[in-house]
């Protein structure tokens, strides 16, 4: 599957907002956002400069885009994802970005495994990870409550997972997942609700853009 592979301060940038692809320098002076607070391109500078307001159009398209970078998800899936928040019961948008929150690498990035989603994905691609005690290597896997997500036996000697052990501790991950940092394990204890979603988007807007 296609993925973008650009420089991903470029996203957050673009959207004005930080998005947190870059894990921890997202929270340093060397973040681009804190150091160019203006669009990328040739005309980023003049465009933080206009007044104008921008269409419902715009408004719906770039939360749409927030959401999609913020987890990874392509055009493709995305939609995908979006039609099966429609067929669920309850509202569209939150049940959107539950289905998005359940996803493997999310949880894993969640339980503080990795410092980015991009991370966690590539660390579940390469079998790292266990889920009830089989090894999945598809990121886009949607746990469930009771699942037992774990680091794999063989990738526990390595010097990665063993410098993690030593920060879980302090890690805070939502109500819905329980951790265990002295096994690098966890339990998924229920579905997450939107209420543990901390992130900053409004899912009506991204509603509004595929029902136009």
């Amino acid at each position: 599957m296609a993925r973008y592979t650009g420089p991903v301060c470029k996203l957050c940038r673009r959207e004005g907002q930080k998005l947190y692809l870059k894990g921890t320098r997202c929270y340093t002076p060397k973040c681009a956002l804190e150091r160019r607070d203006y669009p990328p391109g040739e005309h980023g500078i003049t465009a933080r400069f206009r007044r104008q307001r921008p269409s419902d159009y715009a408004l719906q398209l770039r939360e749409k885009q927030k959401v999609r970078r913020i987890y990874g998800v392509l055009e493709r899936q995305f939609r995908r994802y979006f039609r099966e928040a429609e067929r669920m019961p309850g509202l569209t948008g939150e049940n959107l970005l539950i289905l998005l929150e359940r996803r493997l690498d999310n949880v894993v990035y969640r339980l503080g495994f990795a410092d980015s989603r991009a991370q966690a994905r590539q660390l579940v691609q390469h079998g790292h990870f266990t889920v009830n005690g089989r090894r999945v290597t598809i990121p886009s896997m949607l746990v469930r409550p009771n699942d037992v997500i774990a680091v794999r036996e063989g990738s526990r000697k390595r010097t990665y997972f063993k410098e993690r052990a030593q920060v879980l501790d302090a890690q805070k991950v939502p109500e819905w997942l329980q951790l265990d940092p002295e096994n690098l394990s966890a339990r998924v204890l229920a579905m997450p609700r939107r209420e543990d979603i901390d992130i900053p988007i409004n899912e009506q807007l991204v509603v509004e853009f595929y029902s136009r």
